[in-house]
């Protein structure tokens, strides 16, 4: 029997996906449907003055509309409760793009359409912000008036050793300021779904998210009723990326089914999804940091502020990781941060691969790059003197989690990228790399200019991603495993409320309980994505959901087991809770914690060639080591390295989304740019290493979102090298890097 754990099997959806039998929520239909559509805001800022749905109700075809009124409670929020689900009512409050205003249900998608523009609503302007710095001056229009004064939402701080101290000692200081920006998921589904009423009166919500007791919390709580009265099932997801941890079309299409007793469905068009769910956070940070003449990270001070939008979803969660990796993975005794997360009237923003992390390390790897350069000193070798080990202690004056291996990774990236150690350190020889195996030509485009003047570097960047929930949240995970049979185990019941959204996360699940099990793959039976018949699993975040399912497959396959070798009573049942090593929240004043349950380890080496006249940048070739403590299935671990990656240069060099006071500019995928094949590394190296972490399900570690973080200030430390130029501000489009070379 083929071992199911470290074995690269083929994933047991992988027919029903590719020959389009799976089920998304968009294609779920039921006899005798309703369409529903929403009326948006044309505005990203204003009261309502007049709403009057009369004509739309009489309109053919339309059985209802909605607005504020019709919800019970109108509020809802992963982290607080900060949004109404409609605000369609005279003195409505309208804050960004996404609000929702009302709903229209009627006998046909089209007629529901038309119903919209018969809606009679006026607007009061009313004065917005659409910047950081817009929203932190001085007597700014407030974006939530009642929650005080200011419009931050929240500070964070650490003070650790003596910052003055700190720069007194050092020989060189670095002070920059840096951005980022906001960033489209760009899932290929948009959202959908269909609600209903079942025989037994409950709510049926059939829709794409990434933590359906949480979906089910929402909409029970929109609608007053208990959570036992509302049933969410995830068909096929596909994409999510962190787009779909918000509510989207969930509580309204439960509203609607609730009311009128008939099943309503719904789905967005693209332009509805890029307006209508939360974005990456923009940042905004000046950073000063100072290290001795041996290669020492003396002191760091960050000031770094992210733009929530108009609504909190998870920025309180992102700005607790950001705090971190401001820092980067180094061991620095001296350090001041001061990090906040502010409201303006622009799309919210959310949870995105990296939550929090590629913001941070694009300042701390960005100043460990300019620190090597003034020093003189190799990147490898300056990162070498500073990285985390074990027992290292962060700025939040707590001991790393065993299983530190920020060093080996950044080594063996640098060695596959061409540097290499001697006597003096590490360093990489000019002629490293063998440029010559890829050719400026390497591709074919159909409207290539002629060639133009090229220039190539190698930059290279380390970082590390917290696994699970932090900050004193509570982290739980539910499994049961059932076994059948007589003699042998014929079949082996999983239930588990993890969602799948591309990933591989059922597949894991499976094949974590054949191994523990001691069972072929075959006989595993995976109940999934129905809060009927499973319990809370928590989210598909965080880059969790393997080592959080795998540690409670495990605990409960090893409890059945137990029970059916002990012979008792048939089938054997086990329910399994696993809880991880408590963590605690930064204290108020110093930003003292525990934050994290345990972390992953990821280093990148890019190549790039620069084209000196248009200012495009190729990545010719990208290295990636990734520390994921066992690859219980290799492939899908190469899967999750080249779609991180993917993702994440464009991030660096393409994506733009672009908004002007709150209205989105880029809200199609022919204005908003993604990579296609042609925009991804030419070779793209993933470098997989197995260093078991002790907390971890058979060692394994999360490890979906490290990929994504240094890939940008990898990308920047290649351009300087080609260039020359140092860039602080993503992202590196064409048009910014041919500025920056004509010294414009």
């Amino acid at each position: 029997m083929m071992r199911s754990i470290g074995s690269s099997l083929p994933r047991f959806d992988a027919r029903a996906k590719v020959t389009g039998a799976l089920a998304y929520p968009g294609d779920v239909n039921l006899p005798g449907q309703l369409h529903m559509k929403i009326l948006w805001p044309d505005r990203p800022h204003g009261r309502i003055t007049r709403f009057d749905v009369s004509k739309a109700v009489a309109a053919p075809g339309v059985v209802a509309v909605f607005g504020a009124d019709d919800v019970p409670i109108n509020e809802y929020g992963l982290i607080m409760p900060d949004q109404e689900v409609l605000v369609g009512r005279v003195g409505g409050v309208v804050r960004c793009v996404l609000d929702q205003v009302a709903l229209v249900v009627a006998e046909t998608e089209a007629q529901a359409e038309a119903a919209l523009k018969l809606i009679d609503i006026d607007y009061e302007d009313t004065p917005g912000v659409y910047s950081v710095a817009e929203a932190l001056t001085p007597g700014a229009p407030l974006v939530h008036p009642e929650k005080g004064d200011s419009n931050v939402l929240l500070h964070y701080k650490i003070r650790h050793g003596d910052i003055d101290a700190g720069f007194a000692q050092a020989d060189v200081i670095v002070e920059h300021e840096y951005s980022s920006h906001p960033q489209e998921h760009a899932y290929l589904q948009p959202e959908a779904g269909l609600g209903f009423v079942r025989p037994d009166g409950k709510i049926e919500v059939i829709v794409g998210g990434q933590w359906m007791h949480e979906d089910r919390h929402q909409i029970a709580h929109a609608l007053g009723l208990p959570n036992e009265q509302i049933v969410v099932r995830y068909p096929g997801v596909g994409g999510a990326f962190g787009g779909r941890e918000d509510m989207s079309v969930q509580i309204v299409l439960a509203l609607a089914a609730w009311k009128l007793g008939r099943s309503v469905k719904i789905q967005w068009t693209r332009g509805e999804s890029i307006r209508g769910h939360h974005k990456r956070h923009g940042m905004v940070a000046r950073a000063k940091w100072g290290a001795s003449a041996d290669g020492r990270v003396v002191t760091a001070q960050v000031d770094v502020s992210t733009d929530a939008g108009a609504y909190a979803y998870t920025s309180t969660k992102v700005l607790g990781n950001l705090t971190l990796a401001c820092l980067g993975p180094y061991e620095i005794p001296n350090a001041w941060v001061d990090a906040r997360t502010v409201y303006t009237n622009n799309i919210a923003a959310g949870a995105f691969r990296g939550f929090g992390g590629p913001q941070g390390h694009w300042i701390a790897e960005m100043q460990m790059n300019r620190l090597a350069e003034a020093l003189g000193m190799d990147p490898v070798e300056f990162r070498l003197r500073n990285v985390l080990r074990e027992d290292s202690v962060i700025a939040t004056g707590s001991v790393m989690p065993a299983g530190v291996t920020t060093g080996p990774v950044l080594e063996s990236c640098a060695r596959a990228a061409g540097w290499a150690e001697n006597s003096e350190g590490w360093a990489r020889p000019q002629s490293s790399g063998s440029t010559t195996e890829i050719s400026p030509t390497h591709r074919a485009y159909s409207l290539d200019a002629a060639g133009g003047r090229k220039a190539r570097g190698v930059g290279i960047a380390a970082s590390f991603k917290n696994v699970g929930f932090s900050l004193g949240f509570v982290d739980e995970c539910w499994a049961t495993v059932e076994l059948h049979g007589s003699g042998e185990i014929e079949r082996a019941v999983v239930r588990h409320a993890g969602a799948e959204v591309g990933q591989g996360t059922h597949q894991i699940m499976q094949q974590v309980a054949a191994e523990t099990l001691g069972v072929p793959l075959d006989v595993i039976e995976l109940i999934a994505s129905d809060t009927d018949e499973t319990r809370n699993s928590g989210s598909t975040s965080a880059s969790r959901m393997t080592f959080m399912a795998g540690n409670a497959i495990h605990g409960a396959a090893l409890q059945a087991r137990a029970k059916w070798d002990a012979e008792e009573d048939r089938p054997c049942i086990s329910t399994y809770r696993y809880l991880p090593r408590p963590t605690t929240p930064y204290d108020h004043d110093t930003g003292a914690a525990d934050p994290n349950i345990s972390y992953g380890y990821c280093a990148q080496a890019a190549e790039v060639e620069v084209d000196l006249d248009t200012g495009h940048i190729t990545v010719l070739r990208l290295w990636s080591a990734n520390d994921v403590g066992r690859a219980l299935n290799p492939q899908l671990v190469e899967g999750q390295i080249e779609g991180a990656v993917a993702q994440s240069v464009g991030w660096t060099i393409q994506e733009e989304m672009k908004q002007d006071k709150g209205r989105v500019l880029t809200d199609q995928l022919s204005t908003y740019l993604i990579p296609t094949v042609l925009d991804v590394p030419v070779d793209m190296q993933s470098i997989i290493l197995e260093y078991p972490d002790p907390q971890g399900p058979l060692g394994a570690r999360g490890m979906a979102e490290m990929p994504f973080i240094p890939t940008a200030p990898a990308i920047a430390a290649a351009v300087h090298a080609a260039t020359g130029l140092w860039f602080n501000d993503l992202p590196l489009t064409p048009e910014k890097v041919a500025m920056r070379l004509a010294g414009l």
